[in-house]
């Protein structure tokens, strides 16, 4: 089975780049510049990418464009049904895709053996993809420092922040938690009931995960001999959630945060998350980046909005005493078949789209983060600017497994609801998951 060392994730960037890894992609001229063809222009070929994406208008943009350098090439989109459970049978049919979704989670699952096996090494230098692009949080290295998994959508989780109530209340997005505190204080005095909301739930677009799981990751990080114990489920080692925990439901006894409420008002944790904070009355609005993407297309659908439209942007929740945590997560990834017959070609298109202008292009359609470091593109998304590095991280870098993720969940939403206390959820660690 294939695996992934949170400790190599950023083995590839220079010694230089290492210590700005923020400003890695404006170092590169050749990556900002001009795409420069490396075979015949006039070559002809096939190519086929197959995905999960019912509707891949941002891809096919990115065809439009590669055929202005290659306009014999035909590059297509092939949705798979049931993606998950197809996709290695496709890799060994005849008419096998060159390019194909996959994600992180298949590494460490047998029944995707084919998936991998199949996959090209992205990292040969020969190559010449430029991986120094793609942030440190974004990048997924295997143990023995190969690469096979390109990152093409990003994701994080924080909060919608509408800054036209902020300005009506001459108020500042908070950098930190008291700031956070005080704001919620002066927006329930302005009127606003609950001044954050979100969906009542366990899942990772739930507004638990999105308020206070980046800060449990950061503890973890700080204390990676944590880790272990968490992962084998030892009791003792639900002590690790208490901070986050504590930080819960002080927000809940406070009135900030009201999950009965928003249970009542929010029915989903994607749709009706959007529909309900573009009515215009919540201040924030909790959720994951695959929420924010869906933001676009709904403003013409909510009546609201089309009455009252307001500015919004993306922010991550300033849980900390010294600010708040970017949890980077991919979206997608895109491999290669190593047997492909259009295999020059289909490196030829992976080396085009992995450029910070075409991820830029590419996330900036779907609004999605980029995996880049430009987050200018989208203004809903400008926030992230410049986020401190030390607070930014991805889930794999801190050693946990997903049985880990699945019980800070379960706690946190047991104890926001009150079926327990932050004692009882700490003492329970290890069975507070239920399927």
């Amino acid at each position: 089975m294939l695996r992934f060392s949170r400790f190599k994730r950023s083995i590839l960037i220079t010694a230089t780049a290492s210590l700005m890894l923020f400003t890695a992609c404006a170092q590169k001229p050749d990556n900002s510049g001009e795409f420069k063809p490396g075979l015949k222009t006039d070559t002809a070929c096939s190519i086929k990418v197959a995905g999960n994406y019912s509707n891949f208008e941002s891809l096919e943009s990115e065809f439009e464009r590669f055929y202005e350098y290659y306009p014999n090439a035909s590059l297509n989109y092939v949705y798979l049904d049931d993606y998950n459970n197809t996709i290695s049978s496709a890799l060994m049919s005849d008419e096998a895709p060159d390019i194909y979704v996959t994600a992180s989670w298949m590494l460490e699952d047998d029944k995707m053996g084919p998936v991998f096996e199949n996959a090209e090494i992205l990292s040969d230098p020969s190559l010449k993809i430029d991986l120094d692009c793609v942030r440190k949080g974004a990048k997924l290295t295997l143990e023995n420092g190969d690469i096979n998994m390109l990152p093409i959508f990003t994701r994080s989780y924080g909060m919608l922040v509408n800054m036209d109530i902020f300005e009506k209340n001459n108020l500042k997005v908070p950098n930190n938690y008291s700031e956070l505190v005080d704001v919620c204080d002066k927006l329930k005095a302005a009127g606003y009931e609950t001044p954050i909301m979100g969906a009542n739930g366990t899942t990772v677009a739930g507004m638990y995960y999105a308020f206070d799981f980046p800060l449990f990751c950061y503890d973890v990080i700080k204390n990676p001999e944590s880790a272990a114990p968490l992962n084998a489920m030892d009791k003792s080692a639900g002590e690790m959630m208490r901070p986050a925990l504590l930080k819960l439901k002080d927000f809940v006894d406070k009135g900030y945060l009201n999950p009965g409420r928003c249970s009542t008002e929010i029915e989903d944790d994607y749709n009706a998350v959007i529909m309900r904070f573009f009515e215009g009355d919540v201040p924030m609005m909790l959720g994951s980046g695959d929420m924010v993407s869906g933001t676009l297309k709904r403003e013409s659908k909510s009546e609201k909005f089309q009455s009252n439209p307001f500015k919004y942007k993306f922010y991550v929740v300033p849980i900390g005493d010294d600010g708040g945590y970017f949890l980077d997560a991919v979206n997608l990834f895109f491999s290669v078949n190593k047997n492909s017959s259009n295999l020059d070609m289909t490196n030829e298109f992976i080396r085009f789209i992995m450029r910070e202008k075409e991820l830029g292009n590419m996330a900036q359609i779907k609004r999605l983060i980029t995996p880049t470091n430009d987050f200018s593109l989208d203004e809903v998304y400008s926030s992230l600017e410049g986020f401190p590095e030390d607070k930014s991280f991805s889930y794999q870098e801190t050693g946990l497994n997903d049985a880990v993720n699945k019980e800070f969940r379960a706690a946190a939403y047991k104890v926001a609801n009150g079926t327990l206390t932050v004692d009882e959820a700490v003492a329970q660690y290890g069975s507070l998951w239920e399927d």
